[in-house]
C-alpha cells in the first residue's frame, strides 16, 4: 500500500453455528468498523485501534468475551487478553483475571507500567485495581449470554474470542484479543488469547489475532507460526491455510485475522463460520459470518 494508506480487520470469534441468527453481531461490527476507519484515516496509532475495538468488543456483552462471558467449573469468570505492537514487538497479557470491565486495557497497562508481558489471577487483579481500571460493581448481573448461544448451550464445549489487528498510516501494525474462554472451562484453564506467540502477534511485517479451540492453536504454534511463514516468503494466502490445517489435524478448528504492511487482508477460519469485518482506505466495510 502507498504511504498514509491504513487497513483493519476485526473478529467476533469463529464459533458461530450455522443457522442462527447473527444480524445483531454483523451491526454492531458494521458500526464498530466504520468507528475505526474514521480513526485510521484520521492517523490513529495502530495499537489505539486495536485496543479500543477490543475493548468495544469486550463491553457490548455480544461475543464470548468481557461482558459475554460464561463461568467457568468453579462458577464465576476468568478473563484473558493480549496485545502487541509491531513497531517495538512490546506486549502485554493478562491471564485469568476477575471482574474487570477491558482486559484489554489490563493488559496494555501490563505493557506500558511494568517490566513484565503477562500478569495473571491475583497478581493480574491486584496490579487492575492498583492501576485504577475498571472493576465490575456487580459480577452476578454484570455478565449475560453473547449472540448465537443459548441457555441449552452452556454445558456443551461453546467457544469465542474477540480480536483486532490494525495497519496506520506510519505503517505501524498492531494486534490485540481477548476473550472469556471456554463455557464451563477447569477453573485456572489458559488458552492461547494471553498467550504472545500463539494467540497474538504483531511485528513490523504482520499483525495477527487468533481465534477457536485454544489448546489446538498453541499446539499449532497460532499466530507467530503464520508470521513465520510469512517472513519466510510464503504469500498470506498459502501461509494462513497451512496453520488452519495444522489445528484441524490436531483435532480442532480456528480462525485467523491477519494484516500486513502492505495493507493485504486475510480472515480465514475452519469452523463452521467467523463473525468478522475488515476495512481499508482503498476497500469499503465488508462484514461477515458464514462464507460469501
Amino acid at each position: 500500500m502507498p504511504n498514509n494508506s491504513w487497513a483493519f480487520a476485526l473478529h467476533g470469534g469463529a464459533g458461530a453455528v450455522a443457522g442462527r441468527d447473527y444480524a445483531e453481531t454483523e451491526a454492531h461490527l458494521a458500526k464498530l468498523g466504520a468507528a475505526c476507519r474514521e480513526r485510521l484515516a484520521g492517523g490513529a496509532r495502530a495499537l489505539d485501534v486495536v485496543e479500543y475495538a477490543v475493548a468495544e468488543l469486550e463491553s457490548c456483552g455480544l461475543y464470548v468475551a468481557g461482558r459475554g462471558s460464561a463461568p467457568n467449573s468453579a462458577g464465576y469468570v476468568e478473563l484473558d487478553a493480549s496485545i502487541m505492537d509491531g513497531q517495538t514487538r512490546e506486549a502485554g497479557a493478562v491471564a485469568a483475571i476477575r471482574d474487570f470491565a477491558n482486559p484489554v486495557s489490563v493488559a496494555r497497562g501490563v505493557m506500558e507500567q511494568t517490566p513484565h508481558v503477562m500478569l495473571m489471577g491475583t497478581g493480574a487483579v491486584a496490579f487492575a485495581r492498583s492501576s485504577g481500571f475498571v472493576e465490575v460493581e456487580d459480577p452476578a448481573n454484570y455478565y449475560r449470554l453473547p449472540v448465537g448461544v443459548t441457555h441449552d448451550d452452556v454445558d456443551g464445549f461453546v467457544h469465542g474470542t474477540v480480536g483486532a489487528v490494525a495497519l496506520d498510516r506510519s505503517g505501524a501494525l498492531a494486534a490485540a484479543t481477548s476473550t472469556g474462554g471456554t463455557f464451563g472451562k477447569l477453573e485456572g484453564r489458559v488458552g492461547d488469547t494471553p498467550l504472545i506467540g500463539p494467540g497474538t502477534w504483531a511485528d513490523d511485517n504482520i499483525a495477527i489475532s487468533c481465534t477457536g479451540i485454544g489448546e489446538h492453536i498453541i499446539r499449532s504454534g497460532g499466530a507467530s507460526s503464520v508470521a513465520f511463514r510469512f517472513r519466510s516468503g510464503l504469500s498470506l494466502h498459502d501461509a494462513v491455510p497451512e496453520m488452519l490445517d495444522e489445528v484441524k489435524r490436531l483435532g480442532g478448528d480456528a480462525g485467523i485475522i491477519a494484516v500486513t504492511r502492505d495493507g493485504e487482508i486475510e480472515m480465514i477460519y475452519n469452523s463452521e463460520g467467523m463473525k468478522r469485518a475488515s476495512g481499508s482506505s482503498n476497500a469499503e466495510i465488508r462484514v461477515r459470518t458464514f462464507a460469501d
